[in-house]
């Protein structure tokens, strides 16, 4: 059987040259062979799309919440398409009276639900940037943005209010107008009065723009629709400004890429929204299926009762990251475990068998029909039973949950690859395709992608396997970082991104995310994490000489190895009463627990955040060196070789602690 082969090359690779390393070959998606398929004629914005699809489907449910009685949740209520139209041209009159207009910033402080995409489609009418304020980038961060961006108005759900007048007085110079997606207090007004901001319940604000027309500004493929800041790896969140050209285009990408698997889209599709709105993962998955006039239903913001949310709202498609699959996962293990003797066996048959189809590359609904209708249907039945796909991203999904799930659920699980740079989608598996386990699957069909090599890692982009920075270029790429040409420039050179991840092409066009370049590590939930900075941070202890830090992509938690300070140890053993030479110390449980201790005070002490905690430790008596290659000459971190060297360790650690 002829090896399947998803990308063509476009362009050939070349030497290294004026200090700028080799790059490999430009490959693009087979699909994508002459050119890449152009936009809807007659499409400029995403208002664009959600104007055709209230055209298209007046009457299809558009947005569903749960009804909540006493804190019960209940059904799902549902606004059809023409119903969410209408609000938004209330919600986008209001803004125009409270004087905000095309190229106006304004900010969205709220978890996913209807007044959210309801406020964002004000801003896609009214040409203003939809500007996402989030509180997981740190305590400052709300007010950095409403000052970085110059928001002039802002939307907050009812419980964000006081987080929102806490940026006050110095957000002030910019935000003048405040809603809350619910009510508000007299205590909140008064504060505001003192501020000169004027705050606004959702019903009381919708009553200003009333009796007014505004015509609706002319939009651009080429404006801006969204800034999302990211969390920067050092120093402030940068603003990522994405357009309407960046949307239009991966919405196009990912429609091409489904089409060809006769999977695409279609106004019977139901979303379950839960992943932040506020992140370019969900914001273009439900631009998506607004283009389709497909359902989207919230969750009811508890993440214990997500599995409760996808039994009310039986979603056709669901998007997660792995930390959430990873629960579904030890769930659905822990149920079959306990399942008693032959039950167990039975599944485990099943699913055996299942797995040897597939692999023989067998589609998932034929591999095991009767098995599918028996066994396994209990696991559909419990995600809803109408689950067709399962997209995971921000961060790898181990390969044994992925392909548990794939086997198990009777969806296709797919895992993608992206960045807010790159407007989310730049990579996404194909489905029945058990091969690509593992991989992120070949680029979609609107980008062209080489690698770049990375010598002092070791990578090679001309190597038998090639190896390098992934690099990314076309219409999905982000317009720049807001007011920081200075770092736009860094990254975007010659037209073509640099992602900062090490990625290796498979034989077949998939891509394989294997590093960072830089020392950054993402955690599985998502969280990035610089450990110069935290390595710094934790030296400060008296008690530590050195540290190395390492956070697996896989887990949610940072592990470390510790040179600890020997006149501190021994002086600590001898208060305790522990016996023997600094090596026997340093075996010593009770030590460990020390040194993890002394971390935990220093982590606090600097305010540091929960992920950014050292969880598991490993005391090593010998200093960090260069015989060992652990240390370059001029005493850096060698951190593939310390990864290397301490690889058994940090497996024993996170084993023990997880």
């Amino acid at each position: 059987m002829e090896e399947k082969k998803y990308v063509v090359e476009v362009e050939k690779g070349k030497e290294g040259r004026n200090g700028r390393p080799s790059t490999g070959p430009v490959y693009r998606n087979v699909l994508a062979k002459d050119s890449f398929r152009p936009l809807s004629h007659g499409l400029e914005s995403c208002w664009d799309i959600f104007c055709e699809s209230v055209n298209n489907f007046p009457d299809s449910r558009m947005l569903g919440e749960r009804e909540m009685f006493h804190g019960q949740a209940g059904k799902y209520i549902w606004l059809t398409y023409r119903e969410v139209y209408d609000q938004v041209l209330k919600v986008g009159a209001s803004i125009r009276v409270c004087g905000v207009k095309q190229g106006g910033r304004c900010g969205i402080y709220a978890a996913n639900c209807s007044n959210w995409v309801i406020s964002m489609q004000a801003c896609n009418a009214h040409g203003l940037y939809c500007v996402p304020l989030y509180d997981t980038l740190g305590a400052g961060a709300v007010e950095y943005i409403i000052c970085h961006a110059e928001v002039s108005i802002a939307f907050s759900e009812e419980t964000k209010i006081s987080e929102v007048l806490k940026t006050f007085p110095n957000a002030g110079k910019f935000l003048k107008t405040l809603v809350s997606f619910g009510k508000v207090t007299q205590e909140q007004k008064d504060m505001a009065g003192t501020f000169d901001l004027k705050l606004y319940s959702w019903d009381e604000f919708l009553l200003l723009g009333i009796q007014e027309k505004f015509d609706l500004p002319v939009k651009k493929k080429t404006d801006i629709c969204t800034i999302m800041y990211t969390s920067g790896t050092t120093g402030d969140p940068k603003g990522v400004m994405i357009s309407n050209e960046s949307i239009l285009s991966l919405i196009s990408g990912v429609n091409h890429h489904m089409e060809t698997m006769n999977e695409e889209f279609t106004d019977k599709d139901v979303y379950l929204s839960y992943l932040p709105l506020a992140h370019i993962f969900d914001r273009v998955i439900e631009e998506l299926f607004i283009s389709k006039g497909a359902s989207i239903g919230f969750w009811h913001k508890d993440v214990k009762q997500l599995v409760d949310d996808i039994k009310e709202l039986k979603p056709t498609v669901f998007c997660a990251v792995p930390r959430v699959l990873d629960r579904i996962y030890s769930g659905l293990v822990d149920k079959i475990s306990s399942a008693g003797f032959l039950k167990h066996k039975l599944f485990n048959f099943a699913f055996n068998y299942k797995l040897g189809n597939m692999s023989k590359g067998y589609k998932h609904a034929e591999a095991a029909p009767i098995f599918d209708k028996i066994i396994f249907n209990k696991v559909k039945e419990g995600l809803g039973g109408n689950l067709r796909l399962i997209l995971s991203g921000a961060a790898p999904l181990s390969s044994t949950v992925e392909t548990y799930l794939r086997i198990v659920t009777c969806a296709n699980v797919l895992q993608g690859y992206g960045l807010t740079e790159t407007c989310a989608g730049s990579f996404v598996a194909r489905p029945d395709e058990l091969a690509m386990v593992g991989t992120v699957g070949p680029p979609l069909p609107i980008i062209d992608v080489c690698l770049e090599s990375v010598p002092e890692m070791g990578y090679d982009a001309l190597g038998n396997t090639p190896r390098g920075e992934i690099c990314i270029r076309g219409k999905c790429l982000f317009s720049g970082y807001y007011k920081r040409e200075d770092l736009t420039k860094e990254v975007l050179v010659d037209g073509w991104f640099h992602t900062g991840d090490v990625g290796e092409w498979q034989p077949d066009g998939s891509m394989k995310i294997i590093d960072r370049k830089k020392n950054i590590f993402k955690l599985s939930q998502g969280e990035y994490v610089a450990v110069e900075n935290l390595e710094g941070i934790y030296s400060l202890a008296s008690s530590v000489d050195t540290i190395w830090i390492y956070g697996s992509s896989y887990e949610s938690f940072l592990v470390a190895v510790v040179n600890p300070n020997m006149g501190a140890l021994q002086s600590w053993a001898e208060e305790n009463g522990l016996t023997g030479d600094f090596d026997t110390i340093c075996e010593n449980p009770k030590a460990k627990a020390y040194i993890l201790s002394e971390l935990a005070n220093t982590a606090k002490e600097k305010k540091l955040k929960g992920f950014e905690f050292i969880k598991a430790v490993h005391l090593d008596p010998i200093p960090f060196d260069m015989d060992r290659e652990l240390l370059t000459p001029t005493h850096k971190k060698k951190r593939a070789q310390f990864l290397k060297y301490y690889q058994n360790i940090i497996d024993a650690l996170y084993k023990s602690t997880r």
